[in-house]
């Protein structure tokens, strides 16, 4: 890579950086970590002021290659702030419909190694990661893959990456896949990634999940049987919570 041009893309982060910090608000960011059981780095900035920061700064990466993006992507992951990891988000959906295949692995990669709060986790799936199996299909195989990770952000992954598909009713038989391999998780986190799969599948599959859920209630975490029966008829949703067992 040319040197000026690193010199440009470091000058990018840095500049968001300081627009970040600048902006950020003491009392912001003592409210952000009431929604976290785990403390978190954070600036102290609304989601919304956010994006507007990240669409600003994408006027003048967007003309770089991809790997040009990807690089200051990664960069931004490595500081570890919630805020920096929404720019994250914003940008690389912003290929929407162009991803190549090689990117799932690169995706893989900043779940694995950066991703540590269901926050960054959610932002980055149910955009980026679900407009890219969207594109390429045969990639749900791989979210079974990450299911079975000993990384609990690549396991709530597997299910968060195709919440948008699910709430049209797409990829039922691979949303049961998923949540066979996650019933019986015993982190938090999993469990609510999987339960609202689970739910959102319901807006058109309401009979389908709810079967699901009467065979496997005696297995499936209640957080997770919660989440999944949420959106359904109060007779329903009475009939899933007794306790028969």
């Amino acid at each position: 890579m040319h040197s000026g041009q690193t010199l440009s893309m470091d000058g990018v982060v840095e500049r968001i950086r300081e627009e970040l910090k600048e902006k950020a608000s003491p009392s912001a960011r003592e409210s952000s970590q009431r929604f976290f059981k785990d403390e978190i780095l954070c600036y102290g900035l609304k989601t919304a002021e956010v994006i507007k920061i990240a669409k600003k700064y994408w006027k003048e990466v967007k003309s770089l290659p991809k790997t040009g993006i990807f690089s200051l992507c990664e960069e931004l992951y490595k500081s570890g702030y919630l805020e920096e990891s929404f720019v994250v988000s914003n940008w690389s959906h912003r290929f929407s419909g162009r991803y190549e295949k090689d990117d799932f692995e690169v995706f893989r990669h900043w779940i694995d190694t950066y991703i540590n709060n269901w926050a960054s986790c959610d932002g980055f799936c149910t955009n980026t990661m679900g407009d890219f199996i969207v594109q390429y299909p045969e990639y749900l195989e791989e979210l079974k893959v990450l299911a079975k990770s000993e990384n609990r952000w690549m396991r709530r992954a597997a299910a968060v990456s195709i919440i948008m598909p699910a709430r049209k009713g797409n990829y039922l038989d691979d949303a049961i896949e998923i949540a066979d391999i996650l019933l019986e998780d015993t982190d938090d986190m999993v469990q609510k990634g999987y339960g609202w799969l689970l739910k959102e599948e319901s807006r058109q599959h309401t009979d389908e999940i709810f079967d699901y859920v009467m065979k496997n209630k005696k297995n499936m975490p209640r957080t997770s049987l919660r989440y999944a029966i949420e959106l359904m008829p109060k007779d329903l949703k009475k009939e899933a919570m007794k306790k028969d067992w």
